[in-house]
């Protein structure tokens, strides 16, 4: 085990390296026989069920329902919405036949020419059009909204460079699309979501996050706002965890999803979508974890508690398991995952050095001088620091400890974002410190000339323009043209 913590290139060497290394020595994921696309592991995908679990308990909170749609979208749905299928057409895999055949040599099997499809199918790249050509048949009257569904789902966004959990030509997500009477009630909805991202981001992911607003270019294809929340990973770069996307009535009109409303008058039906993904697993590993391995936070992790008997003997073994059952029955009632690993094939270093890398937050160890002693070792993840303490009322010692880890990762993020966070007045300044792996807020003159030559120069984008963001007037830092307001710019993964 000590080898292959060696083998984990440092953060300081190759950061990308490093979060490459991870993901496959934690056991997250790996890259599968399909070019581009990822196998979530058994210990990756636990972090996702508790993601999912809580999102999904958040969104039905606030009033949301599940539903499933079709994986195969009809072509011609896609050319319904001029400015979405202009921004996801490079991405889509198209299905063209619905058979094969034994090759005639056979050698195996081939497309059989004869089964070409009428009409080519899309491999859902986001679910917009299947949804409102069906909430065509759903909505008729003011009384029949809003409609307020949530989908957990796989899509494919065909991608030629990929990173496990960052960009993948398959991942997995939620996207939740509803459905209003009134502009003003999807303007709340969109902002509402952004809202519950942002809340488990910063209560669960112990990530902080900026809410804001994207700039035009930056926007959802089809999109009249998009409402983002971006992080600062350790490298000083941002991404994107989760946005939420005010549709105006462009898929009402597009799919003729109309409404009878209270007045007698027939409107489209006002829309909003809004999702996020498997990248959270990958913004949660470079939120948090260290050269030793995963840090995770206690709410997220899978197994947030380990206990390693150290013996030299059966005997020994036997007492400090009856010793221990008591803790891991009381920890299980507090609501604690918690793991005896009695297992005898590999020795207490090892367990020590495996559980360190997959970021488990407190480990508990015994021997028989604790034992004689009436106490044990405790090790918080977070700082490697380790204590001896009482055995006695060890209990509520971790549940504290775990809520004091919660708060301290999420602090130590937040002073990293707050010290790598800067304000720049010169074009010249902005493209010394965006190489150095800052965000920066800086005046813009609002046109997408001046944003796009920002972003060939330095690789710098316009991350959002904040919510609570310097709103005084200025002059744009490139062409000195009147600015009302600064943005956040950053290098973004």
């Amino acid at each position: 085990m000590a080898k292959e913590l060696k083998e984990l290139t440092p953060r300081s060497e190759n950061y990308s390296q490093w979060y490459q290394d991870l993901v496959i020595k934690a056991d997250l994921a790996e890259n599968s026989a399909v070019r581009g696309c990822m196998v979530i592991k058994p210990y990756g995908y636990a972090i996702w069920e508790k993601m999912q679990h809580i999102l999904d308990s958040k969104f039905k909170e606030t009033g949301h329902v599940n539903a499933y749609f079709p994986l195969l979208i009809p072509k011609s749905f896609l050319s319904k919405e001029a400015e979405h299928v202009e921004g996801f057409a490079k991405e889509c895999a198209v299905v063209t036949h619905y058979r094969l055949k034994t090759n005639h040599d056979g050698t195996g099997v081939v497309v059989d020419p004869e089964a070409k499809l009428e009409e080519e199918l899309i491999i859902r790249p986001t679910s917009e059009t299947i949804i409102w050509n069906t909430y065509r048949n759903w909505i008729h009257s003011y009384r029949d909204l809003p409609v307020l569904c949530n989908q957990w789902a796989n899509v494919m966004r065909w991608e030629m460079r990929t990173r496990l959990f960052l960009r993948t030509a398959e991942f997995l997500w939620q996207e939740g699309h509803t459905a209003h009477a009134t502009r003003e009630e999807a303007e709340v909805e969109a902002k509402k979501m952004q809202g519950v991202y942002a809340d488990f981001a910063e209560k669960y992911m112990a990530m902080p996050v900026i809410r804001g607003v994207k700039s035009e270019s930056e926007r959802f294809a089809g999109a009249l706002d998009t409402y983002t929340i971006e992080a600062m990973m350790q490298d000083g770069k941002a991404l994107q965890a989760g946005t939420s996307h005010f549709l105006g009535q462009n898929f009402g009109k597009a799919f003729d999803v109309t409404f009878v409303d209270k007045d007698g008058k027939t409107d489209y039906a006002w829309a909003t979508s809004w999702g996020v993904s498997t990248r959270l697993i990958g913004a949660l590993i470079m939120s948090h974890s260290d050269d030793n391995g995963l840090v995770l936070p206690p709410h997220l992790a899978p197994l947030q508690v380990v206990i390693i008997p150290i013996y030299k003997s059966m005997e020994q073994l036997e007492q400090i398991r009856q010793k221990v059952s008591g803790i891991v029955d009381k920890l299980k009632k507090m609501g604690i995952s918690v793991k005896f690993d009695d297992a005898d094939n590999r020795k207490p270093g090892w367990k020590f050095a495996n559980y360190e890398l997959k970021g488990v937050p407190v480990r508990l160890a015994m021997g028989a001088r604790d034992m004689e002693n009436g106490t044990i070792e405790v090790m918080r993840r977070d700082t490697l620091e380790k204590e001896t303490v009482p055995v006695e009322g060890i209990e509520a010692r971790v549940q504290d400890l775990l809520e004091d880890i919660q708060n301290n990762i999420f602090q130590k993020a937040l002073k990293r974002r707050e010290e790598r966070t800067i304000t720049v007045d010169t074009y010249d300044e902005f493209k010394e410190k965006i190489e150095q792996g800052y965000f920066i807020m800086a005046h813009w003159d609002g046109t997408p000339e001046t944003e796009e030559r920002i972003k060939n120069e330095t690789k710098a984008t316009i991350r959002c323009l904040p919510l609570d963001g310097d709103m005084t007037p200025g002059q744009c830092m490139v062409t000195g043209k009147p600015s009302a307001r600064r943005v956040l710019f950053a290098r973004a993964y």
